[in-house]
């Protein structure tokens, strides 16, 4: 081979190994994959958005019923105000503020139904923002009243029978019972007392409110998570229903299914597929009125035993507020039940024909038909 045909045989070989090398690298002829420089994060960037604080509201900060709130924020540096603030009060936007003074003062139809309240400012500048969230209490406006009772008569009731649930239906009284191997639901004549039919739950579940919609009863239990309905004139198990917290105490109110769970919080069901649409969170004058447990809707009012104690909350269902309380003490006085602080008033049922009022609790020997004084 001469010089130039060996010199012209190199460079045809470099030329082939260097095609080879390109597609090997890139996947595709005569492209390489561009390497891109790591994006430099300033310091600035990394840190959050100062861009405004809060002045008013403070952190639970109380208020009552009907009241106004006014929410002020200003620049976090006061020559660089932001562009703009949004403001949101208990999850809905309320105002966007474009100037100072960034205020608003909600509007007293706002705070029409008492709980704890979100307070949210946001605060946007040079596309960049900030948000500060702090919560108030809403109380009740106005002094539950305190009533008394009489008894009208009294009737016989099973002292093994854990009350947990109770309602009235054509003539009849429903009962749920509690605990682990001992729950079920019954059908009672209210004269006797007697047990006319009973439904066995599975051991390993604790039995908690009852309620009747249309012609199904609906049961709860404390912690499974899980409840039934029943046909009422059987007593046969047609579905299941699921929740996500405990299962207290349940009544009817229209349309919906109400249940508690043991706090100052009561859920709104839509009853066909068990869904929660609403809630409220129930106040008095003065403090949150939690440990709420059997329920019953009595002309336009959620009556709710207070575990723990003889006293019946009256709630108007619209806003939250405590009403008015029952006292129960003298009802059947603690020195008499079996075993103290077990043994407490649960359980009320009301006959809208009739307007009696029936109230038990848990292994009560009597069933009481009360009425109300002022």
């Amino acid at each position: 081979m001469r010089p130039n045909e060996y010199f012209g045989y190199i460079v045809s070989v470099l030329l082939m190994l260097l095609i080879i090398w390109t597609i090997s690298c890139s996947g595709r002829p005569g492209k390489t994959i561009e390497q891109k420089p790591e994006p430099v994060i300033t310091e600035t960037e990394q840190q959050p958005a100062r861009l405004i604080k809060m002045l008013s509201p403070s952190e639970n900060e109380e208020y009552k019923t009907g009241n106004q709130i006014k929410i002020s924020v200003a620049p976090e540096v006061n020559d660089r105000p932001p562009d703009s603030v949004m403001i949101y009060f208990d999850g809905r936007q309320v105002s966007v503020l474009n100037s100072a003074p960034w205020e608003y003062t909600v509007p007293s139809g706002f705070t029409g139904t008492t709980g704890r309240k979100s307070v949210k400012a946001v605060g946007y500048r040079n596309k960049r923002f900030q948000t500060i969230t702090l919560f108030i209490i809403v109380f009740s406006d106005i002094i539950p009243k305190n009533n008394g009772f009489k008894i009208v008569h009294t009737y016989p009731h099973d002292s093994e029978a854990f009350t947990q649930g109770l309602f009235y239906d054509n003539g009849f009284l429903y009962e749920g019972t509690g605990q682990e191997a001992g729950s079920s639901l019954r059908e009672v004549e209210i004269e006797s007392g007697k047990v006319l039919r009973q439904l066995h739950l599975e051991s390993s579940l604790f039995g908690e409110g009852i309620t009747l919609y249309g012609d199904r009863i609906y049961q709860v239990t404390w912690q499974n998570k899980v409840g039934f309905v029943y046909d009422k004139n059987t007593f046969r198990q047609i579905n299941k229903i699921y929740y996500q917290t405990q299962g207290w105490g349940l009544t009817t109110m229209n349309d919906k299914i109400v249940m508690s769970d043991g706090s100052n919080v009561l859920y709104f069901f839509e009853p066909e597929l068990f869904t929660v649409v609403s809630r409220i969170e129930v106040y008095d004058h003065e403090k949150k009125v939690d440990q709420l447990n059997e329920l019953e809707y009595i002309n336009g009012e959620i009556w709710a035993n207070v575990w723990m104690s003889d006293l019946i909350a009256r709630i108007d269902p619209a806003t939250g507020k405590v009403n008015s309380y029952i006292n129960l003490t003298t009802l059947y006085p603690e020195a008499q039940r079996r075993e103290t602080g077990a043994d407490v008033l649960n359980g009320i049922a009301y006959d809208p024909q009739g307007k009696r009022i029936f109230v038990t609790g848990k292994r009560w020997p009597k069933l009481y038909e009360i009425r109300i004084t002022e």
